[in-house]
């Protein structure tokens, strides 16, 4: 929010300088983010008449001006501008004048000089010269009225300030000057004087048909019709001052009327050309189907999440947001309809942005913009037009045309005293909580230690207790709280010890040498095709860039991407992980604090290596990272719980090395080697490992629980059993596992662990040797060899009736 300091204190002029008045509001909430003059210095200007114009003997294109500069003596100024004309009046830099730095960066000082064998005495100024703005076309002509000799500084208010406030998105009623106004009157206690409201005499009758089928889009929708307004007509000075100090360029007199309110009130409103309207308004959702050109040239596609006003031909502006180019007022427009409206904030939230614009109207109406005094509005904007852009002469006002139809609910809010003093840590009394509220404009009850506070139409950020805490202590002042150390004891509370956090996570995975990364949540929408084989991604309606266009179902495609960024810059061993959420479409979910219904959000870890499996050096020969060596990884990160791997197909893994992650019977994840095709799409000159987890199952542990140790030795024996080839390692260990549970005899085995395979010579081409070794041992006796014997024997006839595996 930019505007005038000049204009602001037409409306609350507290006894205090700029500099005070930008700490006060900033110590109030509204940050000032800039202040900056709204001209350079420059010195010994004044406002001056041409009186006389002679030719220069000796140049074209230059003039000898005879200038008034209300001293009594008339200068000899040499003046090459096109436009310079007798009776003219202009800004006129005398000499000794110093005028602002040029391309150099020097301060121009105006000296008496010949030009061409003439003397000036003087320099006639366009705006470019005085850094008013670009405009170098010609000399600045000053309005006829403008008293010559008059430092041109104060004729034309340079003596000002453009104040720059950085507003939270909750302090929309602070997007006008009247907002601002409104906070410093409270804050200081000055009188607030509101902008002059003429009512208008009406002329006519007519009113235009409007017809609001949309309540839960418009709750309030004013027009006004009026005939014979001159859209020629200039707009003042004055108003254009304060729209070029606001950041607006001034158009023409009925677009910058509806400009100026807007910044002076608050409140946004259209002005239509009303022979360009084809029967009465509509105001509704949009249709499939429909499009609409609007005024910054854009053509459009709505929908039903759009909300339109239409007549009974076509389209005739966005609701809340543009107004269509087929009914815009030009040069030539004599009749207008005016309108303003309150549009649901949540109706018009994220439209524009669904088109990828932003404009003044939808960032006030999406944040709420009071809908009491609508009709105050228009009369405003009426009068200012009737006064602008023909007189009561000769343009003709309708009457109001006031649709009621859906307006907020203003609920009281309650707040304790007692809270307040908690919250905020200073004792106040009801006495001066009231006097703060009053200030604010809040009507109010009071009990002795509760307020019960009616939020005015034009507070949408009063819904509960805390937002008025805040407003108390917004008027008290931020800086008026002490500084006091906490009085709370501090408690030091207990880990739970079934549970590790993400940062335990995060630290034992970088203790295996593995870094973190954080990704955008956003991706390609290609790589949801190619690694998770997903058709349907979840779309992003407003993308930071088309590259991130959809929400990611799995963290592989980043790391990926990490790893090609990596080896582009010559890193040739990649090592990374990142635990982060992953975006799942499920109905079950519903909504809450967390959650968005229709999409759950769990959290994965997932990390990739590449290259050696170690840091080159003497002690180890190198040799590249294979999928054993993250497996490991893997299982000790779960250690002590035990995994189970079943081999899988998946788009993105190789086929015969890629892997299913089972922790407790669930299936929690999955492990493998990237894909040859995508190694080779993504150039990558070697595969890299990847794996994917759930980060809850990680995150659960089991509570250590007590063991007995034995006092006796253990006894290892080795069985090598020949299978077939197509039975997995995975398989067997299950068939002695399920073995051990259930047969008495072969409760003594206590580990078993896979420690060589053999293909060759003694063995058929489909058969493979497995050797296992096995650790069996008693807690309460010596181990005999008929006992080992009767545990070895029943393992070998369970392998030979589950897979038909015989001893080597």
């Amino acid at each position: 929010m930019q505007f005038s300091e000049n204009w602001l204190r037409t409306m609350v002029d507290p006894k205090m300088t700029s500099d005070e008045l930008s700490h006060m509001l900033t110590m109030a909430g509204l940050e000032v983010e800039e202040v900056e003059p709204v001209a350079p210095p420059f010195s010994n200007v004044v406002v001056a008449e041409i009186r006389e114009i002679a030719k220069h003997p000796d140049a074209d294109r230059l003039n000898v001006c005879q200038v008034d500069v209300g001293t009594g003596t008339l200068l000899n100024i040499v003046c090459g501008a096109p436009n310079v004309r007798v009776g003219m009046k202009v800004p006129c830099a005398m000499a000794g004048a110093v005028l602002p730095p040029g391309a150099d960066g020097k301060p121009f000082l105006i000296k008496v000089g010949k030009l061409r064998g003439v003397e000036s005495q003087g320099m006639l100024c366009s705006a470019r010269e005085l850094k008013l703005s670009e405009d170098h076309g010609g000399l600045m002509d000053l309005p006829a009225d403008a008293p010559v000799g008059q430092n041109f500084r104060d004729y034309y208010q340079l003596n000002d300030l453009k104040f720059t406030i950085k507003l939270t998105p909750n302090k929309a009623d602070c997007l006008s000057v009247l907002g601002v106004a409104r906070e410093v009157s409270a804050l200081t206690g000055t009188p607030l004087s509101l902008p002059e409201a003429h009512v208008v005499p009406v002329a006519l009758t007519e009113k235009l048909p409007v017809k609001i089928s949309a309540p839960d889009l418009c709750g309030r929708f004013v027009g006004r019709v009026i005939r014979g307004v001159n859209a020629k007509a200039p707009t003042p000075d004055w108003m254009k001052q304060r729209l070029e100090r606001s950041g607006q360029r001034s158009i023409s007199a009925l677009v910058d009327i509806s400009n100026y309110v807007m910044l002076e009130m608050g409140r946004p409103s259209h002005v239509f050309d009303l022979e360009k309207i084809h029967g009465g308004l509509d105001v509704r959702w949009g249709k499939k189907g429909e499009s609409l050109k609007l005024l910054n040239g854009n053509t459009i596609e709505v929908d039903e999440w759009v909300g339109v006003i239409a007549d009974q031909k076509e389209i005739e502006s966005l609701a809340g947001i543009m107004g269509g180019d087929s009914t815009a007022v030009t040069l030539d427009t004599e009749n207008i309809y005016l309108e303003s409206a309150f549009w649901w904030p949540q109706a018009i939230q994220g439209r524009a942005r669904k088109y990828n614009f932003s404009t003044d109207a939808a960032h006030r109406y999406e944040r709420g913009v009071d809908f009491a005094s609508v009709v105050e509005h228009v009369e405003r904007i009426t009068a200012l037009i009737v006064e602008i852009c023909g007189g009561p002469e000769h343009v003709k006002v309708g009457p109001i045309d006031d649709h009621i139809v859906n307006l907020p609910q203003r609920l009281p809010v309650k707040m304790r005293t007692e809270r307040a003093n908690k919250v905020i840590g200073v004792p106040f009394t009801d006495a001066q909580i009231a006097d703060i509220f009053a200030r604010l404009g809040l009507q109010f009850t009071q009990e002795p230690g509760l307020f019960s506070v009616t939020p005015p139409s034009y507070r949408f950020d009063i819904e509960i207790e805390e937002d008025l805490i805040e407003e108390v202590v917004r008027v008290f002042g931020f800086e008026n709280i002490p500084s006091l150390p906490p009085v709370a004891p501090n408690a030091m509370l207990i880990a739970p010890e079934n549970t590790r956090s993400a940062f335990t996570l995060r630290r034992q995975i970088a203790d295996m040498d593995y870094q973190e990364v954080v990704n955008y949540s956003f991706v390609e929408e290609a790589w949801e095709k190619d690694f998770c084989n997903n058709d349907q991604p979840i779309k992003l309606q407003n993308p930071i860039a088309s590259q991130m266009s959809v929400m990611r179902t799995s963290l592989i495609a980043s790391l990926v991407a990490n790893a090609r960024y990596n080896l582009n810059r010559k890193i040739n061993r990649v090592r990374i992980f990142e635990l982060a959420a992953v975006y799942l479409r499920d109905e079950k979910v519903q909504d809450g604090p967390l959650s968005v219904s229709g999409y759950a959000q769990p959290k994965r870890l997932a990390a990739l290596a590449y290259g050696p499996v170690a840091e080159e050096q003497w002690g180890m020969p190198t040799r590249n990272v294979d999928f054993f060596d993250v497996k490991a990884d893997l299982e000790n990160l779960f250690a002590p719980k035990v995994l189970r791997f079943n081999k899988i197909d998946h788009p993105a893994l190789h086929p015969g090395r890629a892997a299913t992650v089972e922790c407790d019977g669930n299936v929690i994840g999955l492990i493998g080697e990237l894909h040859p095709r995508l190694q080779q799409k993504y150039d990558l000159p070697l595969a890299p490992i990847v794996f994917e987890v759930a980060a809850d199952a990680l995150q659960a542990v089991s509570l250590p629980s007590h063991r007995e140790i034995s006092k006796f030795q253990a006894v290892t024996r080795d069985l090598a059993l020949v299978v077939k080839q197509s039975v997995s390692v995975q398989s067997l260990v299950d068939v002695f596992h399920a073995e051990i549970k259930k047969a008495d005899s072969c409760k003594i085995v206590q580990d078993l662990v896979l420690f060589d395979e053999y293909r060759g010579k003694g063995l058929e081409n489909d058969e493979k040797s497995l050797a296992f070794r096995f650790s069996l041992q008693d807690t309460q006796n010596t181990l005999q060899d008929e006992t080992v014997e009767q545990a070895m024997t029943a393992l070998v006839n369970a392998a030979a009736a589950a897979v038909s595996a015989r001893l080597r």
